[in-house]
């Protein structure tokens, strides 16, 4: 983390800024035609960072016809693939010029704690740019074995209009992942920001401008769901839609494409995780420091975070001694200072929904850590003794509190994790390879990690099983796919006319 400031430094960041607050269209930044605003506030402290303005249909419609202009004008589908690629690694060097401030205008926006910015957000978002861009140049397209007679050539291009509507916890990360393999494909871009978090999003549509990316290819439409995502997804010039972000809005997606032009939707929706510990893991101390990271990093404002410990009741005494030694580390406090670990949730609504299950687990489970919120922060929670058929068990909660199931048997282990309708991410601790690959086959998931928490990275496709995802893979290859059509190309190669085929 030596790339970290002091807390003085971020806070003299923070005085120094002021955030463009308008919707990016067509390479100019524009009030909402309504002239209507919404307050951006910071969730750590109340203050309103910015009056965003508030998009509604009719900007969604000039948002579209500009995108759709660039994009049949081929102004940036049709440049080579290197002079692409060379913009986009332009704009991956203005972010890592920017990181400090970018960093900065995400914990501000988002409560997020600065160490995370400044050491995971912005660093994967400038390396996921500049891994897709460095794909443009290298995916080739193919020809299909159909003889001497014909020559088949199954190419990719580019969708068209492609909408990616952004979720609250990741502003940043969620964008490069949606953006890299988009512009990389040549779409052009229409970007839906949460609203209680837009102004990253808007300052890297600046950067890109600067970088060379012509004018109407990367638009950000800011507001609310009501009034700019919903248009967004009725819209019938827009061709496809990747969406992060709840199960339930993922659903109204679906319906959107199904009473509109049938668009493509891809989804990466909400997850209930299971780390599994089986009764043969070793070294205990390292399962502590995954587990715990993977409950309470991001403040548990995460949709692969673990939510549910599966533990054999032969492992259970000597983790949870070690998680719970662990958990008294991760300090709660101001997120500009790089000493806290976690910061405050996104927002008063979100807040009073974990403060709810903080209730809930309070009256049916035992608590062992926590438990407790105020002021829109919420301490590192855990829940002990938790039935399966709870709230507590069943349901995404999205803040720092660990539930914590006791099993007797790998496959009730198992049973236990599949017994969901979610299916994003899950891990797996044993000694054993052999059990643990098997376990790591048998779990419904998306992204299984074997003695260790993540999600892979760059290279590897991330995204749910069930009510987890639809449609399509953000990162690796793979998440190219999701903004190509693929067309077929049929030459005839013989001599012989329509009727000399048929004796």
């Amino acid at each position: 983390m030596s790339d970290l400031q002091t807390r003085e430094e971020y806070q003299a960041i923070a005085a120094s800024l002021t955030p463009a607050a308008t919707a990016f269209v067509d390479g100019a930044f524009r009030p909402a035609r309504s002239g209507k605003t919404f307050a951006s506030t910071n969730p750590a402290t109340g203050e309103t960072l910015a009056e965003v303005a508030a998009c509604q249909a009719e900007d969604v419609d000039f948002a579209v016809r500009k995108a759709r202009e660039a994009f049949d004008d081929g102004r940036w589908r049709c440049k080579a693939p290197a002079e692409r690629k060379d913009i986009l690694i332009r704009l991956a060097k203005l972010l890592h010029r920017n990181r400090h401030e970018l960093a900065v205008l995400e914990s501000l926006d988002s409560g997020k704690p600065i160490r995370d910015c400044a050491t995971v957000d912005v660093p994967d978002t400038i390396n996921t740019l500049k891994w897709h861009a460095e794909a443009i140049d290298k995916l080739y397209d193919q020809s299909a074995p159909v003889g001497e007679d014909a020559m088949a050539l199954i190419v990719r291009e580019p969708i068209g209009v492609a909408a990616c509507v952004l979720p609250w916890n990741f502003p940043l990360m969620m964008l490069a992942w949606k953006i890299g393999p988009a512009l990389a494909s040549g779409c052009s871009v229409i970007v839906k920001p949460a609203e209680q978090t837009s102004l990253s999003a808007l300052r890297v549509a600046e950067l890109a401008m600067e970088a060379g990316l012509p004018a109407g290819v990367l638009n950000v439409v800011t507001g609310d769901g009501p009034g700019a995502g919903e248009p967004l997804g009725l819209h019938g010039d827009v061709d496809m839609v990747s969406f992060t972000g709840s199960t339930e809005t993922g659903r109204r997606f679906l319906r959107y494409s199904a009473d509109s032009n049938l668009k493509k939707v891809v989804l990466e929706c909400g997850g209930k995780n299971p780390a599994i510990v089986t009764d043969d893991a070793e070294d205990l101390d390292l399962v502590a420091e995954h587990v715990t990271n993977a409950a309470f990093w991001n403040m548990g404002e995460n949709c692969s975070a673990t939510s549910r410990l599966i533990v054999h009741e032969a492992a259970k005494a000597p983790l949870m001694e070690r998680i719970l030694a662990r958990a008294r580390d991760w300090r709660t406090g101001d997120p500009l200072d790089p000493a806290n670990h976690l910061g405050a949730l996104v927002d008063r609504g979100h807040f009073d929904k974990v403060c709810g299950y903080l209730e809930h687990g309070r009256a049916e489970a035992e608590v062992v850590l926590g438990g407790q919120g105020a002021d829109g922060y919420v301490e590192p929670t855990i829940f002990d003794a938790v039935d399966r058929e709870s709230r507590l068990a069943r349901e995404e909660i999205f803040g720092p509190v660990l539930s914590v199931i006791t099993v007797r048997s790998a496959d009730e282990a198992v049973t236990i994790a599949n017994d969901s309708p979610y299916g994003l991410a899950a891990s797996v601790f044993s000694a054993n390879g052999k059990r643990a690959l098997r376990t790591a086959r048998a779990v419904r998931a998306g992204t299984v990690t074997v003695n260790c928490y993540g999600e892979g990275d760059i290279t590897t496709p991330f995204g749910g099983y069930k009510q987890s995802g639809f449609g399509g893979r953000d990162n690796g290859l793979q998440a190219h796919d999701q903004y190509t059509e693929l067309k077929t190309i049929w030459i005839d190669l013989s001599d012989r006319g329509p009727t000399d085929a048929v004796d």
